[in-house]
């Protein structure tokens, strides 16, 4: 019994002296088809700004509401009118009593019974018409599109936040996603070893056969999450393509700085109004009240002052006897007219349609109030949940490296039980899956913390914070 027991030490010991040991390494493979310098978390957030679509459709709704601006304030300026008129023409007129239309022109007089005579008519001239004052209507025009254009750059800002969040996420998941393939491709590597030497003993008959079929099925698991790990890494990576507008074979990271332990760093307590969220939403507010105030001011007179200068040509005689002059008679101006007018137009009766409104947009402003107070509100908790979980991620990383350790024992401990027949395949490879898991949650740790701070600052809303401390890791 002594000599079969020291065999069976010796076969196991030799096995396990000549298996490589897996380890989890931190650097990466260079992609051999990446032609860009490799991206750090602050090189991906500048990208991701520069490149992405729909900051750019928010630029461009900006720049319409700022011109918008110049289209009201125009309505300050004095409108001019010209008119150049030429036609030839018959004056033949008929006894009759036409209603108004637009289709047949009826010739004023001098007219002369029916003739197939024409003549020329010139008819040019300039009108200007201006508001000297209009009660505050034109104002509170501006001022709408003032605000509007608030809205829109604040929506912009707001895009821009939005993207460039989503684009440190994006960078934190590839890189997590990296790590914990590196971890199940260590794990592979140690269930394979495990099973090579388990195949040994037991073609030594020193095992069970059922050891090995163990082995091998935990062996064929471990590699499944390998294949869905290396799945997982590839659509995080085709999502940070897609932000940063690159091919993804061109993309390579720098992951060196989000790997570390973040710097301690203040607990800045950002005041939420200026969130570009909230500030829209307050811009929003803003115009529905000033449109409310436009709609006061709309029920008032509107005073215009004219002034205009005209000429008029034709070919036929004003005289009693009327005489068509033919040749270019009627191609010039023959007779001028000045005219100078001010006009008050009162909408008396618009007041039974302007009351509705008032209270349809009265409604309105009430429900952008409401708005902005719920944005308040779910800004305010999400900065909350952002700190609980900012708090969890640091408790979490000051406890994986003692979970590692402990899994790592465990593991060679396991190792050693098995190799004196005093433990079973099964308490091996829960031991091997430990160790997998520790070394995933001590590989995520850290950027978790990352994670958290990322969110804190998108909750806030400004990344600054954020990217100053991703530039203090040394």
């Amino acid at each position: 019994m002594k000599t079969a027991a020291r065999r069976k030490q010796f076969a196991f010991s030799l096995v396990m002296l000549f298996l490589p040991t897996a380890s989890v390494t931190q650097d990466a493979a260079p992609d051999a088809s990446a032609i860009h310098a490799p991206l750090t978390l602050q090189t991906v957030i500048q990208q991701a700004a520069d490149r992405y679509p729909a900051i750019k459709a928010a630029e461009a709704q900006r720049q319409a509401a700022q011109n918008a601006i110049g289209v009201a304030q125009a309505a300050y300026l004095p409108r001019a009118d010209m008119l150049w008129q030429l036609n030839r023409a018959t004056t033949n007129k008929a006894n009759l009593t036409p209603l108004g239309q637009s289709v047949v022109p009826i010739p004023t007089p001098p007219a002369r019974a029916t003739t197939g005579h024409s003549d020329w008519n010139t008819l040019t001239g300039v009108l200007l018409s201006w508001e000297p004052f209009d009660f505050g209507v034109r104002h509170a025009q501006v001022e709408v599109a003032r605000l509007g254009y608030e809205s829109a750059r604040r929506a912009a800002d707001l895009t821009k936040l939005d993207v460039e969040s989503a684009a440190a996420g994006t960078f934190l998941d590839l890189v997590a996603a990296r790590q914990i393939a590196r971890v199940q491709q260590a794990n592979v590597q140690r269930m394979e070893s495990f099973s090579r030497a388990i195949h040994v003993l037991v073609e030594n008959t020193l095992r069970p056969g059922a050891d090995a079929s163990q082995a091998d099925a935990q062996m064929a698991q471990a590699r499944t999450q390998l294949i869905q790990a290396q799945a997982q890494e590839k659509v995080k990576l085709e999502a940070l393509a897609n932000l940063i507008q690159l091919p993804s074979d061109q993309i390579q990271i720098d992951d060196s700085a989000v790997l570390k332990d973040a710097p301690a760093q203040a607990d800045s307590i950002g005041a939420i109004e200026n969130h570009p969220l909230v500030e829209q939403q307050t811009a929003i507010r803003d115009q529905a009240r000033e449109q409310l105030h436009l709609l006061n001011r709309s029920w008032v007179p509107s005073f215009s002052l004219y002034g205009s200068v005209s000429g008029l040509g034709g070919g036929l005689t004003s005289t009693q006897s009327p005489v068509f002059q033919g040749g270019t008679a009627g191609l010039a101006p023959q007779t001028y007219n000045w005219l100078t007018a001010v006009q008050v137009t009162f909408p008396a009766f618009q007041i039974f349609s302007l009351r509705p409104q008032q209270r349809s947009q009265q409604e309105q402003l009430n429900a952008t109030e409401a708005n902005r107070m719920r944005t308040l509100s779910d800004l305010s908790a999400q900065v909350k949940e952002a700190r609980a979980f900012l708090n969890g991620a640091k408790a979490v990383a000051q406890n994986t490296p003692i979970e590692l350790e402990a899994a790592r024992q465990s593991e060679q401990q396991q190792q050693a039980r098995y190799q004196a027949g005093l433990a079973t395949v099964i308490e091996v490879s829960a031991a091997e899956s430990a160790l997998a898991q520790a070394e995933g949650d001590d590989a995520i740790a850290r950027l978790n913390v990352w994670r958290g701070l990322a969110a804190l600052a998108e909750a806030q809303g400004d990344l600054a914070p954020f990217l100053q401390l991703i530039q203090r890791v040394p």
